[in-house]
C-alpha cells in the first residue's frame, strides 16, 4: 500500500474519561462522534482495535490507516488504549463519557477483568447500539475481544477470522 495515501488519512486523537480513567482513542476517518451523528452519512459499521500490551495505541495507526484505505474509507477505524496506559498531554482537553446505566464500579480497573469492563463501558457509551462492530484484538487484546463477546451478547460484534477457508 502506498505510504502517501496512508498519510492523507485523517487520524483524530481524543482523551476520554472512561470508568474514571483517562483513555486515549485514535479515530481514523471523519467520524469522531457516532452517537450524536444522526445524519444519513453515519456509517453502519465500526472497526474497533484493541491493542496488545503495553496498550500503546499509536503503534497501530499504520494498520488502522491501511484498514481504512482497504475499506475505501467507508468505515471508521478506532483504536482504544488500555485503561491507565496513556495520559493526556498537559493542556489537552479530556472528554467526559456519558455513564453506562448498567455499569457497576470496576474494582480492579487495571487488572485483566477491569480492562474488559473498561472496553465494554466504552462501547456501550460511545457506539450506537445498532452499529455493527468488527473487533480486532492483538495479543491480550484478542482475549479482551473474546471476553467482550461472552459478556455482552447485546452488542452486534464480529470477530474477523484469519485463515478461514471459504
Amino acid at each position: 500500500m502506498d505510504s502517501e495515501i496512508k498519510e492523507e488519512i485523517p487520524v483524530h486523537e481524543e482523551f476520554i474519561l472512561c470508568c474514571g480513567v483517562e483513555t486515549q482513542v485514535l479515530k481514523c476517518g471523519p467520524w469522531t462522534d457516532l452517537i450524536n451523528n444522526q445524519s444519513g452519512t453515519r456509517p453502519k459499521l465500526l472497526i474497533f482495535i484493541i491493542p496488545g500490551n503495553p496498550g500503546f495505541s499509536a503503534m497501530y495507526v499504520p494498520f488502522a490507516k491501511a484498514l481504512y484505505s482497504a475499506t475505501k474509507r467507508r468505515f471508521p477505524v478506532w483504536i482504544i488504549s488500555h485503561a491507565g496506559h496513556a495520559l493526556a498531554p498537559r493542556g489537552k482537553k479530556i472528554l467526559k463519557s456519558s455513564e453506562d446505566p448498567n455499569a457497576e464500579e470496576i474494582k480492579d480497573i487495571y487488572g485483566v477483568r477491569g480492562q474488559v469492563e473498561h472496553k465494554l463501558a466504552f462501547l456501550r457509551t460511545q457506539v450506537p447500539k445498532e452499529m455493527k462492530l468488527v473487533v480486532i484484538g492483538h495479543s491480550i487484546g484478542s482475549y479482551f475481544s473474546l471476553e467482550i463477546l461472552k459478556h455482552a451478547p447485546e452488542l452486534p460484534l464480529t470477530l474477523p477470522t484469519l485463515g478461514a477457508k471459504k
